[in-house]
């Protein structure tokens, strides 16, 4: 069987496209034929990953598109003769981009337009988490179930040499991480509302790292540099990184005492995984998919009380004891996306529609 994959986008360190990679090695270790087609490919993944003006994107049995904004892939996608499988990687709702950037609302807005009109062309609707079948519950879709990303874990748990951050990272303050785009929907302000909760009732020795884009809303990371103003912030407390390889991401997770996720809206939120593979304890806020990709491993807490979230996160930094039950419970947890169940699940999808 020709089982292919569609993804607008691939590109490496992008969850949906490492995924949609890591699924086509499984379906070829299951004995089938498999291919991922893209619109645009990274240069350094043209070796891997096929144009999708190639005729063959057409060809398979079963199709799987990854969704997460709105393509050419679409219609073609509902146009297909053989069996299709949606895949539904969220879409920020329109509503968190309208103070900042028009045109990102205007995607936004368009790209659940797009979904709707796969509604009654597909023969299977996935979400990867709960959360997002659910949405797609809501919008028409039928039947629907669940699919997890596949995430290799490696890159931030292979063990790699950066002398010179590591001796950044090693200083008297403690580092709570955060990774992921600087946008709305993450709430990076209350970040920077948690610290000051923390460093005025807790501990004045911290710092605040946050790995990955913040150019992509200017608008909005220009709103967290006047918040930091406001408060009277150090600076040096707080590190925007910018996009980096993953061998010094594997360091910042060494190094971090917490992960903490603040974030209103996730469709999954691989760095939750990440940082369980790392051994980090997560402080999470309760909200959207985050409780089912924990699963009720890490420490989660609702409402959004920061006064409250500042205490907690001074006991998963001190209290040695907490610190290791609740990294024992995301091991227990993390166990669930490992190759075996991705596999098995994987195997039932295509016994399903084949």
């Amino acid at each position: 069987m020709i089982i292919n994959q569609w993804v607008p986008a691939a590109h490496r360190g992008d969850a949906v496209g490492d995924s949609a990679r890591r699924v086509r090695d499984l379906v070829r270790a299951l004995g089938h034929q498999s291919e991922l087609y893209a619109l645009t490919i990274d240069d350094d993944l043209k070796h891997d990953v096929r144009p999708f003006s190639d005729p063959a994107a057409r060809r398979g049995d079963l199709t799987i598109f990854h969704f997460a904004l709105p393509s050419p892939m679409t219609s073609a996608f509902a146009s297909l003769s053989g069996g299709r499988i949606l895949q539904y990687h969220n879409v920020t709702p329109a509503a968190f981009f309208a103070p900042y950037d028009p045109a990102l609302f205007r995607l936004a807005a368009l790209g659940r337009e797009d979904l709707s009109t796969l509604v009654g062309h597909v023969e299977l609707a996935l979400g990867d988490s709960d959360f997002n079948r659910r949405e797609l519950e809501t919008l028409g879709f039928e039947p629907t179930g669940v699919f997890p990303i596949a995430i290799d874990t490696s890159r931030v748990t292979n063990p790699v040499a950066r002398p010179a951050l590591e001796r950044l990272l090693d200083d008297e303050l403690v580092n709570f991480l955060f990774v992921g785009r600087i946008a709305p929907n993450k709430k990076i302000e209350d970040h920077i509302r948690l610290a000051e909760h923390y460093k005025r009732y807790v501990d004045a020795y911290y710092r605040f790292i946050f790995v990955g884009r913040y150019d992509v809303v200017p608008g909005y990371y220009a709103t967290i540099r006047a918040l930091m103003s406001e408060f009277r912030l150090l600076n040096d407390r707080f590190v925007f990184t910018g996009p980096i390889p993953d061998e010094e991401l594997a360091v910042y997770y060494r190094h971090a005492a917490v992960y903490i996720s603040l974030s209103e809206h996730e469709g999954f939120c691989v760095p939750l995984l990440e940082a369980m593979a790392a051994d980090v304890p997560v402080l999470a806020y309760a909200a959207a998919a985050v409780p089912d990709t924990l699963g009720g491993a890490g420490v989660q807490f609702a409402p959004k009380n920061l006064e409250y979230a500042a205490e907690l996160l001074g006991t998963l930094t001190f209290d040695d004891d907490v610190r290791a039950q609740v990294i024992a419970g995301q091991r227990r947890r993390l166990a669930d996306f490992g190759d075996a169940r991705i596999t098995r699940d994987l195997a039932n999808v295509i016994h399903q529609l084949s």
